[in-house]
C-alpha cells in the first residue's frame, strides 16, 4: 500500500524556519512529478513547490528564493526546507506524487502537517 508520510510542521515565528520531510512507501519517487501544496482556512489547496523526475525545479512566486524543494533518493524521502517564514505561509503543508498515462494516472498524497507561523 502507498503511503506518503510527512513530518517537521510546527509553530515558528516570522523569519525562522522549518524542514518539512516526506517519507515514501511502495512507490519511488524519482519515477513521479512530486511536489508540495498548502491549504489555509477558506481557500483552495495550491501548488507551490514543484521537482520533476528529472530533477527540475518549480516555484510559486510567493515562496520563490524562499524555499527549496529537494529529494533523497537513497532514503525516498522529499524536503521542503522553509526559511524567512512569513505568517501568510501559515497552512496545512501536503506533500503529492503523481504520475499518469493516457490510460492511467496515480496521485498520492500525504495526510498533511499543520504549519502555523505567528509570534
Amino acid at each position: 500500500q502507498v503511503q506518503l508520510v510527512e513530518s517537521g510542521g510546527g509553530l515558528v515565528q516570522p523569519g525562522e524556519s522549518l524542514r518539512l520531510s516526506c517519507a515514501a512507501s511502495a512507490i519511488t519517487f524519482s519515477s513521479y512529478r512530486t511536489g508540495w501544496f498548502r491549504q489555509s482556512p477558506g481557500k483552495q489547496r495550491e501548488l507551490f513547490a514543484q521537482l520533476t523526475r528529472d530533477g527540475a525545479t518549480n516555484y510559486a512566486d510567493s515562496v520563490q528564493g524562499r524555499f527549496t524543494i529537494s529529494r533523497d533518493n537513497d532514503k525516498n524521502t522529499m524536503y521542503l526546507q522553509m526559511n524567512s517564514l512569513k505568517p501568510e505561509d501559515t497552512a496545512v503543508y501536503y506533500c503529492n506524487a503523481y504520475s499518469s498515462s493516457w490510460s492511467w494516472v496515480y496521485d498520492y498524497w500525504g495526510q498533511g502537517t499543520q504549519v502555523t507561523v505567528a509570534s
